[in-house]
């Protein structure tokens, strides 16, 4: 049996009559009547009594009821199925780093799924480089990251510069300085995330600017941590300015001067060979819209 037939039969059912059920269906009656016969003998028993006066058999009406749902999940399927293919339906795995992840992203996929609300997102929190390894294997879709460090095959586009800030108690020495200038960070101990960090990675580089001298470290593993431990006086520490829009009680926020205060952050996507499905390529370019900012726009780089 296949699926015109099906509704064909429930047609018949729903009009009592073979005629009605022709001129609903687009068919001639001699159609319907052959997919009728062709449904029972496929199934081995009449389904409509002849005669008169339409009636269904007993098994035509057990018939009827349980292909009502069959009859509904496969128009739901055809109906999926054409969402897939236009990118307004789908799965779509994306990575993340903080603090995007915290305090972007939300409100971004808030608003996406408004527009697309058959589209499914899997979030993955993680580094830059862990993300970069998925998506080698294939893991994830799309990352939101910072610009990867070493080569692949990867495709980075960037969207915005996150800029960095010095965080510490209001009564510390550097409180009273506006401007904090890399060599003033020396003495003092300052609040790191994990070696695999871009983050980390920017204060190395900020200290090399300032000449490499050695530092009294604590590393703390979230960067989302970091101000209340900066608030309990553990220490101070270089931060994307988001994080600290509002800083914690008995904290204050310091420019950073140099060069390397802040750092770019884009879009990471697979190779060439391995192109987004639709509803991947529908989230890449509402993030790409929603988070581009102050960077000019520039075209996708091969890193």
């Amino acid at each position: 049996m296949d699926f015109k037939t099906l509704k064909t039969f429930q047609s018949i059912v729903k009009y009592g009559s073979f005629i009605r059920a022709a001129e609903e269906m687009n068919y001639v009656q001699s159609t319907v009547t052959m997919q009728i016969q062709k449904l029972e003998a496929e199934l081995g028993m009449q389904l409509i009594e002849r005669g008169k006066k339409f009636h269904l058999t007993a098994a035509g009406r057990l018939f009827y009821v349980q292909s009502l749902q069959i009859v509904k999940q496969m128009e739901q399927l055809q109906m999926n199925l054409a969402d897939l293919a236009i990118g307004d339906a789908g799965d779509v795995r994306l990575g993340v780093t903080e603090p995007t992840a915290s305090y972007r992203l939300p409100a971004v996929l808030a608003s996406f799924f408004e527009q697309y609300p058959k589209i499914r997102i899997s979030v993955e929190f993680a580094s830059t480089p862990i993300l970069s390894e998925s998506l080698q294997k294939g893991n994830i879709d799309l990352a939101l990251c910072s610009a990867p460090d070493w080569s692949s095959e990867l495709d980075f586009e960037p969207l915005f510069k996150e800029e960095f800030v010095v965080l510490m108690q209001q009564d510390h020495p550097l409180a009273a300085q506006m401007l904090i200038q890399p060599d003033d960070l020396r003495g003092y101990r300052l609040l790191i995330t994990s070696s695999t960090c871009p983050y980390r990675r920017k204060l190395e580089m900020v200290q090399q600017e300032a000449g490499s001298y050695p530092l009294d470290t604590m590393e703390i593993g979230s960067m989302t941590a970091l101000p209340h431990f900066v608030a309990n006086g553990h220490g101070i520490a270089l931060v994307p300015r988001i994080i600290v829009q509002s800083p914690p009680q008995g904290t204050t926020v310091r420019s950073l001067s140099g060069s390397l205060i802040d750092m770019t952050f884009g879009i990471l996507s697979g190779p060439a060979e391995h192109p987004l499905t639709q509803a991947a390529s529908r989230l890449y370019e509402y993030l790409k819209q929603e988070l581009q900012r102050s960077l000019p726009r520039r075209g996708v780089r091969r890193v």
